[in-house]
């Protein structure tokens, strides 16, 4: 295998006594490692400030005095010692699950596409919690050893930075991303030139360029087609996450998925199992086909050993959000590939014809199901709609589809203070075991004042960030007084908070609760009991109807008769999503059910003591046992559209005066809600080991990889 090689040009020149910053810094592995983060705090805590957490960037930034500093600077040395040393112990893959449980397969390789990537804020190639889950699954790929290569798009001008004037109306910004600022490294050939691909689009050859990046023990491979060797638009294609028209969509996705196959044949990579996150990547069936019947299989061999060996994971539940391409288009780019795969015109369009109730379509979705053996949701409930949405694909029979509830990576999203208090009441290595259900039993052992007092020190670090937010907007002339306000800056870290943040979509129905405004009001100035509201989310540029949302929020935070009990804080990225599931009191959900497939945001909540106060819908069925939260509508509803808003808002009411404020505020003589605490331990009982990505991962594992990489054994060779 060719692994990443990084040209002099991008690490910086540093004494051998510390010359291994470049290692840790470009390895993300570092974003999981509380040790690891300690050591940049340490080296120069304002420049971590300043570059948002972005060791490659502070590097770049050392003047040779900041060097010569660093190099005589003796505890630091020590401890970039210490946590090299743990850093080469865990790169060796020594005593992981994967390769001492499954040591026939420990040279198997899993292929995972995805179109976005959410690794850390220094690489902004996501856009909400798809990405985040690739990369979480990425990251526990590597502390299990699992033996995956990931595969996705580097976008030159990233997902867009959120602006909100004073009139409210979100505005785009996209900013080149700085590739010698972020932690990626150019991929080279074995002639020491940048690897480089052809993908043929309509009539032309385009060629993509592959970059890595580096999760621990696992390895992204990122394309892009901006550089000089291509046409100006052509360079274009990449440049941002789900821009451009619907042929643009097309063209990065055959880029995705045939481009990207033809990066790991580049690299000698030889995958066993293709596991395609979301259709987006799916034209790779295609070109897996096309390899095999090359070798001389019939059409239908080279399909069966293709079909047996993807695994596909839909996350949509509505028909809308699947792409569908028209057969007109889709010739224009394949009219070269189906004689290659040992089709003709009309047998090729059938592995993706699908009847949209406008009219056949090339749907994406449908290629990935009619190709792949392993298929599933990513919740229970999202199992079973996708199911009954897709049954006429198997001609009436059940779908064969398996669901897997998305987790979370837990390493990355608890905070330090929530691990500190588990290293000392559950033991010091609770990380290595977090997906037992029996350790977690130990947390009602943890004293209440300790715990609660650990979530008032996370309540006042996320205010401190807001606040520090607005300075930065002020100093930097981007907001006035009313803009400030609407941003937090009046905020009580005293009072009940409650957080609202995920990408805003109608169907997310972020301002059910101004449903009526009167008794919200009554409830937010409560002067015995008061209660705020943090908004924060991107609507999708081309989203009208959600941007007038997030301007309705931005304008009820403005009005003077809320009594600056709600704030909406804007440029909503991963570093803003750790304050806030990590601070809040309370995390909303209230989707209109069941559009929401599985959602994650509120695992991250109440791993850090935050309750989940949700609609049952996505993953919160599978979790809430009447003591850990609260659910919305209960269990006794039905799914009807925007008829669930009214009886929806009014449980959301009857709740909050009825049962959260009361329980937040019931204070013993000690001045800690006992009540509350205890479904805080009930909550991180119940969510965390059950939904962690370790749990997700292993399920994965054992109910597909493992399968699909047996059957890759058992074929015959070519």
């Amino acid at each position: 295998m060719i692994d990443c090689q990084c040209p002099n040009h991008n690490t910086v020149e540093l004494p051998e006594c510390i010359a291994r910053l470049n290692d840790l810094a470009y390895n993300l592995w570092w974003v999981w490692q509380a040790d690891a983060r300690e050591l940049f705090r340490m080296w120069d805590y304002p420049a971590w400030r300043r570059t948002r957490h972005n060791p490659v960037k502070m590097l770049r930034s050392m003047t040779q005095t900041d060097i010569d500093r660093l190099a005589q600077n003796i505890p630091f040395r020590r401890k970039l010692e210490r946590v090299m040393m743990r850093y080469d112990a865990e790169m060796q893959n020594g005593g992981l699950w994967f390769p001492g449980v499954y040591p026939e397969h420990k040279r198997s390789t899993i292929a995972y596409f995805s179109a976005e990537f959410g690794l850390h804020n220094s690489l902004p190639i996501y856009s909400g919690g798809l990405g985040i889950l690739s990369g979480d699954h990425c990251k526990e790929a590597s502390d299990l050893g699992v033996p995956l290569v990931g595969v996705g798009f580097m976008y030159p001008q990233g997902y867009f930075r959120q602006r909100i004037p004073a009139h409210g109306w979100q505005e785009a910004v996209h900013e080149a991303v700085d590739f010698t600022d972020t932690p990626i490294l150019p991929v080279m050939n074995g002639n020491g030139d940048r690897l480089t691909v052809p993908v043929r689009l309509d009539t032309r050859d385009v060629l993509v360029r592959a970059w890595c990046v580096r999760v621990g023990r696992v390895r992204i491979f990122l394309m892009d087609t901006d550089f000089e060797a291509n046409a100006p638009w052509d360079r274009e294609l990449t440049a941002r996450l789900y821009g451009g028209d619907q042929e643009m969509r097309l063209q990065q996705e055959v880029i995705l998925g045939i481009g990207g196959l033809r990066v790991l044949r580049a690299l000698g990579l030889q995958p066993t199992v293709w596991h395609m996150n979301e259709g987006h990547s799916a034209f790779l069936v295609l070109e897996r086909i096309r390899e095999l019947v090359q070798t001389g299989m019939t059409y239908e061999q080279a399909h069966q050993a293709a079909f047996e060996t993807s695994v596909f994971t839909t996350h949509t539940p509505v028909p809308a959000g699947h792409d569908a391409f028209p057969f007109n288009l889709v010739e224009r780019y394949f009219w070269h590939f189906w004689d290659d795969m040992g089709l003709d015109r009309e047998r090729f369009m059938q592995l993706a014809a699908h009847h949209d109730g406008w009219g056949n379509n090339f749907n994406m979705t449908v290629l990935a199901m009619r190709n792949s053996r392993y298929i599933n949701g990513v919740s229970k409930i999202h199992t079973a709609v996708s199911g009954k949405m897709w049954q006429n694909l198997w001609s009436g029979q059940p779908a064969p589809m398996i669901s897997i509830t998305n987790g979370i990576h837990t390493p990355s999203w608890v905070s330090g203070e929530i691990d500190r208090l588990l290293d000392r009441h559950l033991g010091p290595d609770w990380l290595q075991h977090h997906d037992d259900p029996a350790l977690w039993q130990r947390v009602y052992d943890v004293p209440d004042h300790e715990l609660w007092n650990v979530k008032q020190d996370l309540k006042r670090k996320m205010f401190s960030f807001i606040w520090d937010r607005a300075r930065q907007r002020w100093i930097e002339g981007e907001a006035d007084a009313t803009q400030l306000l609407a941003s937090g800056t009046m905020l009580d870290p005293e009072a009940l908070t409650i957080g609202f943040a995920r990408r805003f979509a109608t169907y997310k129905r972020a301002t059910l609760v101004f449903r009526d405004l009167e008794r919200l009001k009554r409830i937010l100035l409560d002067s015995n009991r008061p209660v705020q509201l943090i908004f924060a989310g991107k609507a999708h540029p081309a989203d009208e109807p959600a941007k007038h949302l997030i301007q309705q929020v931005v304008n009820l935070a403005k009005d003077h008769q809320l009594g600056a009990r709600i704030a909406f804080v804007q440029d909503y990225d991963m570093n803003l999503a750790r304050y806030l599931v990590q601070g809040v009191d309370v995390w909303l959900n209230n989707p209109r059910r069941p559009y929401e497939a599985s959602g994650t945001s509120g695992q991250k909540a109440a791993l850090n003591g935050t309750l989940n106060l949700s609609v049952l819908d996505g993953w919160w069925p599978e979790a809430y046992d009447g003591d850990n939260g609260w659910a919305i509508g209960g269990r006794n509803h039905r799914d009807e559209g925007e008829d669930q808003d009214a009886p929806d808002a009014e449980s959301l009411y009857q709740l909050l005066e009825q049962e959260v404020v009361p329980l937040f505020y019931q204070r013993d003589a000690d001045g800690i809600p006992r009540g509350w605490v205890q479904a805080m331990k009930e909550s991180m009982r119940t969510v965390s080991p059950a939904f962690s990505l370790r749990r997700m991962l292993k399920e994965y594992t054992e109910r597909a990889y493992l399968p699909a990489a047996r059957a890759a054994a058992a074929r015959p060779p070519a």
